[in-house]
């Protein structure tokens, strides 16, 4: 082709290309997206790094709490077996020593013999205190001492069951069981007789004593 039909074409189209257009084009296009993966980035590592922090708050969170719930539990068995057991140690022989201090003044309440009135009736005011003790000893004096003597009394009780009711650290109340046995002149053929009796009880000087005797 001449030069002469080149300057042709190009007059009848008037598409006159410039050197480095396209290449200008191409090349904007590349710088900006090149731009724009560059400074993507910033924003999941702001992420990462913000579930990084998070992640670090709720692990010393759960450590905390752990520690926190082990020494709860080590306080607990502290309290246990320091506090708690030797209350309940302490509670249980008390209550036991109540029991066994109603059973035991119960059968010396309800048990005497004429040929050992003064002693029986002895033993029996030694594990009482306060009225009932001066009841008993003019009850004894007046009424049982003379009949026994009289028609030759003799009774004789056995605790068959007691349990303790109420106990608080100088009162108790223990309920007991008794059966008894009652013989005389008039009829030496032994009656039974069967009851029950609530006990209080008055802790005194460290020991307990009978302060009342009510039956049930």
């Amino acid at each position: 082709m001449t030069a002469e039909q080149d300057a042709k074409d190009v007059k009848e189209t008037g598409d006159v290309q410039e050197p480095g257009d396209a290449s200008d084009g191409e090349s904007t296009g590349v710088e900006a997206e090149a731009i724009e993966k560059t400074a993507r980035p910033a924003k999941p590592k702001r992420a990462f790094l913000a579930r990084l922090k998070r992640g670090a708050r709720q692990h010393w969170a759960a450590v905390t709490l752990a520690v926190a719930l082990v020494a709860a539990i080590g306080l607990t068995s502290w309290m246990f077996f320091f506090v708690y057991q030797p209350d309940r140690q302490t509670d249980d022989a008390a209550g036991d020593a109540a029991v066994k201090a109603a059973s035991d003044g119960t059968v010396a309440l309800l048990s005497y013999s004429p040929e050992s009135l003064d002693k029986d009736f002895a033993t029996a005011k030694s594990k009482l205190t306060g009225s009932f003790l001066s009841y008993y000893t003019q009850f004894t004096e007046q009424i049982v001492a003379p009949a026994a003597k009289e028609k030759e009394v003799k009774t004789q009780a056995a605790v068959v069951r007691a349990a303790l009711s109420e106990i608080e650290p100088d009162r108790a109340v223990v309920l007991v069981f008794i059966n008894q046995t009652t013989q005389s002149k008039d009829r030496p053929d032994a009656s039974f007789v069967n009851s029950a009796v609530r006990v209080t009880l008055q802790k005194i000087d460290g020991g307990w004593l009978i302060s009342s005797f009510d039956p049930v």
